[in-house]
């Protein structure tokens, strides 16, 4: 059983992967009301399920009279499975691809009861229904044609899928790059504060009501430094000597800074091209623990440039 040759075991490892986009696709398109790309790779392919269905034959192969061991063997490989590619997908891109922390008897969010019992039964439906139509099909492929689409396909895939990757990657370092923006902004927005507070007590009342609201999205706090930096200007423009040299310099500096940070956010702005776009558009339950207001931020970039 399953006596295949690495040609074979490729091809249906891309048919797989191919038929899972197709339900994934399918079943969020309908859910969405519009057309999605669903996954990590922008071609018609989702690696999760191409793995899902590989693991469920080779784990099935010493139970294949068995029913029940079939389903044991399908739930404890396939949450294996889907509980190590969460991790890792976290781990490497500060991202989570799916969520299960609302669920019933979740582990970290990763997998759940639900999901594993229905893996099981999957298992079973995938090795005795769904494969032995598709593997009768395949195997009267000759060889020759069956080898030379699978290695235009591997070329495809892998370029695909590298691209992808990278993307993730940049995705996560754009991430990380607006949370340290926030922080610095933050920090100039403390400074001005105490600046402006310095001659005038109503905006340190201001201030200090601000400060036990909840966190401010980046915009909120460009928006308050520009109206500090305007309101520090027409000050010196009524009272020139209302602040110390030192104090002008800060002020100067601090000005600067604003700036740069105004100019390299629109070259991150850029750095959002197609594939972290339609990564991010296609995953529409896709969240960052670690930088959640930060993705919030990104993902009203992503939908904006769509418009």
């Amino acid at each position: 059983m399953f006596g295949y040759n690495g040609f074979q075991w490729l091809f249906f490892f891309y048919m797989y992967c191919f038929f899972g986009w197709c339900f994934e696709s399918a079943f969020v398109s309908i859910k969405s009301k519009k057309l999605v790309n669903r996954g990590f790779m922008r071609g018609p392919f989702l690696p999760l399920y191409g793995s899902g269905a590989i693991m469920m034959l080779v784990v099935s192969m010493p139970f294949r009279d068995n029913v029940l061991l079939t389903y044991i063997a399908g739930v404890i490989g396939a949450t294996a499975l889907e509980y190590v590619t969460g991790v890792a997908m976290e781990a490497l891109f500060k991202m989570r691809y799916w969520d299960y922390s609302n669920r019933p008897f979740n582990f970290q969010g990763h997998i759940c009861l639900r999901s594993s019992v229905v893996w099981g039964f999957f298992t079973i439906l995938m090795t005795r229904v769904i494969h032995t139509p598709i593997e009768q099909k395949v195997l009267l492929i000759p060889g020759r044609v069956l080898a030379w689409v699978t290695v235009l396909l591997t070329i495809y895939i892998v370029a695909d899928f590298t691209l992808s990757f990278k993307a993730a990657l940049d995705l996560r370092d754009i991430l990380v790059k607006i949370e340290r923006a926030k922080e610095e902004l933050e920090r100039m927005q403390r400074r001005l504060d105490v600046i402006v507070a310095f001659n005038n007590e109503e905006k340190e009342c201001k201030r200090q009501e601000r400060e036990e609201r909840r966190e401010l999205w980046m915009n909120e706090i460009t928006e308050a430094l520009e109206q500090r930096f305007a309101a520090i200007k027409e000050t010196l423009l009524s009272v020139p000597t209302a602040y110390g040299e030192s104090v002008k310099e800060e002020i100067a500096e601090l000005r600067g800074r604003f700036g740069e940070y105004l100019e390299r956010q629109k070259n991150e702005t850029r750095l959002l091209d197609f594939y972290k776009r339609d990564m991010i558009r296609n995953n529409p339950t896709m969240e960052s623990r670690t930088y959640k207001n930060a993705f919030e931020e990104l993902k009203k970039i992503a939908n904006s440039k769509r418009k």
